[in-house]
């Protein structure tokens, strides 16, 4: 089997049954997609018990394909499930993180999307059906943001292909989380919604790097004269 990259911790709450489940590091360091073991474990444990679950997260990312499935049995899990993103929920993480009935932010963590990306091998057909199926990926993934969001697909979108990292409050503000844990404590009540985009930061050093071309500009007295001559 493959390693697990999640562990459960049982907490006694009352008559009902509470617990824990981390998720930390990669989501899968090999493969999900083919592995019949690893998903039917998880599932396993996932169901062995009942009652509410909080799910801590703190991961990169990793491989889409389980975060899809992970994400789809806890969305279908019976009880309440409470997203707690710990430092980082990127990529396939944040996939995960949006199955939460709530999901908190600490206040220093951050989460991130991004588009797909695979490795393809092949000639110019393979290269598109790869393209292909990084498009129809994208669009499975951008259904688990709009259905917690509630954001305009194209808006989402543009966040994926920006590589957009958030803070706490900015994951808040856009609907990605619910609330920030130890809110009201002092904390991050002033902090700000601050948003990151490579794609930004790129375009933007790449404008100061490359001098833009002076305007054409034509001095007043020649467009004094321009407006006499139209005036007749």
């Amino acid at each position: 089997m493959k390693r697990k990259f999640w562990n459960w911790i049982k907490n006694d709450a009352g008559d009902e049954e509470e617990r824990t489940l981390v998720l930390n590091g990669e989501i899968s360091d090999e493969t999900w997609y083919g592995d019949e073991v690893t998903p039917a474990l998880f599932a396993k444990e996932l169901n062995a018990g009942s009652g509410n679950i909080t799910v801590w997260i703190n991961s990169p990312g990793g491989d889409v394909f389980a975060a899809a499935q992970i994400y789809n049995m806890l969305m279908e899990y019976k009880g309440d499930v409470t997203v707690k993103v710990d430092a980082l929920a990127a990529s396939a993480a944040s996939v995960i993180a949006m199955a939460g009935t709530t999901v908190l932010m600490s206040p220093p963590s951050l989460m991130m999307i991004h588009n797909p990306i695979t490795v393809a091998i092949g000639d110019s057909k393979e290269m598109q059906k790869a393209g292909e199926m990084l498009d129809e990926v994208k669009e499975g993934i951008m259904n688990a943001y709009e259905i917690k969001t509630g954001m305009d697909r194209k808006k989402i979108s543009h966040l994926m292909d920006a590589e957009s990292w958030f803070n706490a409050k900015k994951a808040v503000e856009l609907g990605f989380a619910d609330g920030i844990l130890h809110e009201g404590e002092g904390t991050e009540e002033d902090a700000e919604g601050l948003m990151f985009s490579r794609t930004a930061v790129t375009n933007s050093l790449l404008t100061k790097l490359i001098p833009k071309k002076p305007e054409a500009k034509v001095p007043i007295e020649q467009l004094e004269k321009r407006l006499q001559l139209l005036s007749h």
